[in-house]
């Protein structure tokens, strides 16, 4: 195995760009910005052009590294071909793998964002030392990834791990984001928790601090969670619930040696996991009711080792 490989994160905003060692230690980390303009034409060479930059800075060759993981917010096929990205302006369509080697002189392989989170995290986050990992990230959508031994589970269309778009709900009027209705994402993310924070303080005239926030954050619920408010903990208590009940129902297919949660609900911290543990053990089959849960550890980074570990493996 070469000394190098590199590991990329391709965000609608940024993209962070990570120069590893062939045993998964990150030698250093930066971004750029991404250009989505002109139908995303720029984006793969700008990539290259960090990467081949970063080489040339470090007195390093192309022959020296093993190769490049990168990560995109959209469904991927067979580690190469990208449909297209809605974060992205549509971007995608082709084969992304090729037409980056192209750029860069080098081995290329392609993931979606969430799983590249899910194998960065198994490699060197919490999911460490396992290799049947289910990963879910809360943010403003619900992401995931499954990895069974050490794989992960993509599935025909790129759709494994698509956690989010779980139906946990009947008969909600709702739209989710995807076009259906009573999804996971709609409950379990930051601004699912918020929406359904809005819908009972519309409906329920019950005191809570909550109604002091002019401009209601999933953080402000969870604070006054922690702080004892029963409509918070209400709300906080119906999200855990519908997670470890949709977690419970994976694990009958995977059955995970531990979940993982990350994403910016995750700083919830111990009301969110033991929530979601209690639930969890509630609907699991027997047997599988002692899963073990952490917390993400790497953050923002995971992307990066995620990508670097479709390369080093």
């Amino acid at each position: 195995m070469k000394s190098y490989a590199f590991g990329v994160d391709l965000g609608g905003t940024t993209v962070k760009l990570g120069l590893f060692q062939s045993d998964g230690t990150l030698v250093e980390k930066w971004e750029i910005p991404t250009r989505k303009d002109n139908k995303g034409e720029n984006l793969l060479p700008d990539i290259a052009l960090a990467v081949l930059g970063k080489l040339a800075e470090r007195g390093l060759t192309v022959s020296d590294v093993e190769g490049l993981g990168m990560g995109v917010p959209g469904a991927v096929l067979n580690d190469c071909y990208v449909k297209p990205c809605v974060n992205l302006n549509q971007w995608g369509g082709f084969d992304v793998a090729e037409e980056m080697s192209k750029l860069c002189k080098m081995p290329v392989k392609i993931v979606n964002d969430a799983n590249a989170a899910a194998l960065g995290e198994m490699g060197q986050g919490g999911g460490k030392g396992h290799k049947n990992v289910v990963f879910v990230t809360l943010g403003t959508g619900v992401g995931g990834g499954v990895i069974v031994d050490g794989r992960l589970l993509t599935g025909v269309h790129g759709a494994g791990g698509e956690i989010g778009h779980m139906k946990v709900v009947e008969h909600e009027e709702r739209a989710c984001g995807c076009g259906k209705h009573g999804c996971l994402e709609q409950y379990a993310s930051a601004t699912g928790l918020v929406n359904s924070a809005k819908k009972k303080l519309a409906e329920d005239g019950a005191v809570t601090r909550l109604r002091e926030f002019s401009n209601l954050t999933c953080k402000d619920i969870c604070d006054c969670a922690k702080e004892g408010d029963a409509v918070a903990l209400e709300l906080i208590e119906e999200m855990t619930r519908l997670l470890g009940k949709a977690l419970a129902s994976i694990s009958c297919v995977c059955d995970p040696e531990i979940v993982v949660i990350g994403g910016g609900v995750s700083k919830a911290g111990n009301i969110l996991v033991d929530g979601v543990r209690k639930y969890f053990k509630e609907y699991a089959f027997p047997g599988a009711e002692e899963t073990e849960f952490a917390l993400a550890e790497l953050g923002n980074d995971a992307g990066i080792y995620g990508g670097v570990q479709m390369i080093i493996g």
